[in-house]
């Protein structure tokens, strides 16, 4: 019973999280244009997140293997609130990309912390469900955040969620020092015994087929997201069907609702079928979802995208985590989640300001265009060339590679 209560207390801890991000994510490209730079520099504000995230995930996941999760729970929300409170008072662009960027570091900390303490008591049969329960509570925060996002702006100014977002990260760090006991201890991890070759054998993981494949699943699902529907979309909602800051954030509420509903049967699914089972149709939907929002010429149809694409993101969300779960050994789970993590990151990174390029350089249809294309290739190529992984394939001590 008390994993199953630990588990409810980082929940809780990634509804308040990731409220605060789905908060700021309607407003931050409207936000970002209000000092009247290009489209690339709008993205760049979620590049700037992403970057610092793609910088931190690894040592992230490295510390929590020598020395426990709960730094990384209590830490990582407080350097969130820092960067959240200092982007509210930027004056600049580039002072606004500094402050995101701190803000990615405390992201970074969190959700690494979180999904390596998930793995702690998880069974591996029930990875995928523990796993999909955690991603609820992160939807839960980021559906229910934008139209928060958007009402506070509205009524106020575009600076002022980002004040609410770091006031969030506050409570979370104080929730989380009194409900979160370690998980870690060195006995279980033989920290205390690891040696060069320990060292080694996590980045030989970047030499399984197995995980660079999954890996570019989730590269192309963080682009889709970070790129596509937290750089682009609002921007082309607005400009091209003239949706205000708040349409905006009712909207992408309603976006987020489709994937509470769907991330625990998607989580069961996940055990029960197997994760490749899962990701191949997923990753699928996600890039034909977008590719109708590229060539969409009325509202109907562009909403119509966004929603296949959200049904896609949600069944898939904890499947890609579970499979890379089952590669490895409990003291390589850290280092390998944080190379996970790393992935997804890399779509954050290059993505909003690629797209953003392309938007400049062609159009923002264009752009978006070649984001589905991109996720659609990286589905085939999973499709044809990964192997099976699951915790029945695990516990026989199957081959995974």
């Amino acid at each position: 019973m008390k994993k199953y209560e630990q588990l409810i207390a980082i929940c809780i801890s990634t509804v308040l999280v990731m409220a605060g991000q789905g908060i700021v994510s309607p407003i931050l490209p409207l936000y970002a244009d209000s000092f009247g730079v290009s489209t690339s520099l709008v993205g760049a504000t979620v590049t700037a997140f992403g970057l610092a995230r793609l910088l931190t995930n690894v040592p992230a996941g490295i510390v929590a293997d020598r020395s426990g999760r709960r730094k990384l729970l209590i830490g990582g929300p407080l350097v969130s609130a820092v960067g959240m409170f200092g982007s509210g008072l930027a004056n600049t662009i580039w002072v606004l990309l500094g402050f995101r960027f701190v803000a990615g570091l405390g992201s970074a900390l969190y959700m690494t912390g979180a999904t390596i303490y998930l793995l702690d008591i998880a069974l591996p049969e029930q990875r995928g469900r523990f796993i999909a329960v955690n991603q609820g509570a992160l939807l839960v925060g980021v559906g229910f955040g934008p139209a928060l996002g958007g009402l506070i702006a509205d009524r106020y100014d575009l600076s002022m969620p980002f004040y609410v977002v770091a006031v969030a990260g506050v409570l979370t760090a104080v929730y989380s020092f009194f409900r979160l006991p370690e998980t870690w201890t060195a006995a279980e991890t033989g920290a205390e015994k690891e040696t060069t070759t320990a060292q080694t054998s996590r980045w030989a993981l970047l030499r399984s087929h197995d995980f660079l494949l999954v890996g570019l699943v989730t590269v192309g699902v963080f682009s889709v997201r970070a790129g596509v529907r937290q750089t682009l979309v609002p921007l082309q909602l607005s400009e091209s069907f003239g949706l205000k800051v708040d349409e905006l954030g009712v909207l992408f509420t309603a976006l987020g609702m489709i994937g509470v509903l769907l991330i625990w049967p998607a989580g069961a699914a996940t055990d029960r079928f197997g994760r490749k089972m899962i990701i191949v149709p997923t990753a699928t939907l996600i890039a034909v979802g977008i590719g109708i929002v590229a060539v969409a010429d009325s509202l109907p149809l562009f909403i119509v995208g966004l929603t296949m694409s959200a049904f896609g993101s949600s069944i898939t969300g904890p499947a890609p985590a579970a499979y890379v779960a089952d590669l490895v050994s409990e003291d390589q789970r850290g280092a390998a989640m944080g190379l996970y993590r790393t992935f997804g990151d890399i779509g954050v990174v290059v993505s909003p300001v690629l797209s953003g390029l392309l938007a400049d350089a062609v159009s923002i249809s264009f752009a978006i265009g070649v984001n589905a294309v991109f996720m659609g290739i990286a589905a085939a190529a999973f499709m044809a060339f990964a192997g099976p992984s699951s915790p029945r394939a695990e516990n026989q001590g199957l081959p995974h590679d």
